[in-house]
């Protein structure tokens, strides 16, 4: 009988539309291929409750458990509800059901590696990317042989929790979906995800990206991204995709070639991505447009100077406006992404972002009120020097940089009377949003229509 891995996905945020969980794609197609022994499941959290994970658990008997842990909260400081209560119950629910290995990992355990593992009590962990140190791993436990060198790896010697380093990264990997799960996603989303590169080396000072996949960037084979959205069109008519690198443009090369690529196989799909408003020029955007590229999601943060010099951004605003205006020029809908009352913030550099948001035309602009402190970041190192955090606070529970430089009770006064469309994250539900678009009938980002001049 072969023996058996279930991969669960513990994200259950749906705001503002559930997201496929290509972390356990990645990881089942990568397993499938190198252990074709062993028969691969996958349980949803989004689709599926708690009662029929157990019942899954009881009638299948996997010999391992993965539970990929993406979101340690919301990261908005209007709604600092933890997720991490939910997770204790799907793994209290995986060890009263079952006495295989628990094996974490994923984007948000990334970040809290030795404290989610032994808080929920996991036999082995992942930090970082998971395809070759699961699959190491699962080989050394079915041949007996020392796991200790494994890179990334995290388990108990002599009752201390070991966690090791990692040196090297993959660079190719495929990805198949789950036939069930994209139908759900592709109803309920109407979109899919996939990526292109791990890594980012900016340094802004709130991010955790560099500290979950590194930073060094590694692209991932072109030809091998384009397969997987070619067999997504041709077997399940999917035509919109989600670039879900932290940063799409951060490899000008890299982000032309999977261009051409697309236009050269002659697939009609569309795409949008996470961009910076630096290094981008007409003739790329008429490119990427030319590809299929609808809507740039720009992690711009202000529209100060000074301010983007506090957040650690290497453009500007005038950037940030020129940019802007080259998306127009080629109809690619854009909308800008913001932190509003983070570091360094005062009532003249709001005052400077919300008088320059008058000069960006047709865009939406999504502000979040304050920055999420995260591990190892230079916010945290910021947080302890001003008093927000204490320096042994390991914050797992949601704490947030909010500037004492500005009244936040104005905040949403001062963006209206810019006339432009200023979306606050409590301004439109996840139930609206699924409305709206059922009224549109439209797969994709649809943002597009709260737009104003």
């Amino acid at each position: 009988m072969n023996k058996k891995i279930l991969l669960i996905s513990a994200n259950r945020l749906h705001d503002p539309y559930p997201i496929y969980p290509i972390g356990i794609s990645y990881l089942a197609t990568y397993l499938k291929k190198s252990l074709p022994g062993i028969e691969i499941l996958t349980f949803d959290m989004n689709r599926g409750t708690s009662e029929e994970l157990a019942s899954i658990i009881v009638a299948q008997k996997p010999d391992y458990i993965g539970v990929s842990i993406r979101n340690i909260d919301g990261a908005n400081s209007f709604d600092q509800k933890s997720f991490i209560p939910d997770y204790e119950e799907i793994t209290i629910i995986v060890k009263k059901n079952s006495s295989a290995p628990l094996i974490l990992g994923g984007a948000g355990f990334s970040l809290y590696p030795k404290i989610l593992f032994d808080r929920l009590n996991a036999d082995f962990a992942v930090k970082g990317e998971g395809e070759k140190a699961l699959t190491e791993l699962i080989t050394c436990l079915e041949t007996g042989s020392d796991y200790s060198a494994i890179e990334g790896l995290i388990y108990r010697k002599n009752g201390v929790i070991v966690l090791n380093q990692r040196t090297s990264f993959s660079t190719s990997l495929t990805v198949n979906y789950e036939p069930d799960l994209v139908d759900w996603y592709w109803q309920h989303s109407g979109m899919l995800n996939i990526q292109t590169k791990r890594g980012c080396y900016h340094r802004c000072v709130y991010c955790s990206y560099p500290l979950i996949e590194g930073r060094r960037v590694r692209t991932l084979e072109t030809e091998e991204v384009i397969d997987n959205i070619e067999r997504l069109l041709r077997e399940k008519n999917i035509n919109y995709v989600f670039f879900t690198d932290s940063l799409f443009n951060i490899d000008r090369r890299n982000t032309m070639e999977l261009a051409e690529t697309i236009i050269r196989r002659g697939l009609k799909v569309n795409w949008a991505a996470y961009f910076s408003p630096s290094n981008l020029t007409d003739e790329e955007l008429a490119l990427y447009k030319r590809s299929g590229l609808t809507h740039i999601e720009f992690g711009t943060e202000s529209f100060c100077d000074e301010q983007l010099r506090n957040y650690g951004k290497d453009f500007d605003f005038e950037t940030v406006l020129k940019t802007s205006e080259l998306a127009l020029k080629n109809n690619i809908f854009y909308a800008h992404f913001m932190i509003l009352g983070g570091y360094g913030e005062t009532d003249a550099t709001l005052a400077e972002t919300f008088e320059n948001s008058r000069l960006l035309r047709y865009t939406v602009i999504f502000p979040f009120v304050g920055m999420r402190i995260y591990p190892g970041t230079a916010l945290q190192q910021y947080a302890i020097r001003d008093g927000v955090i204490a320096a042994d606070d390991d914050l797992l529970e949601p704490r947030y940089y909010i500037s004492r430089n500005f009244e936040p009770s104005t905040l949403k006064a001062r963006a209206q009377a810019t006339g432009k469309a200023w979306v606050f994250p409590d301004d439109i539900s996840e139930t609206e949003m699924q409305a709206f678009r059922l009224k549109r009938n439209k797969k994709g980002l649809i943002w597009e229509y709260l737009r104003k001049p």
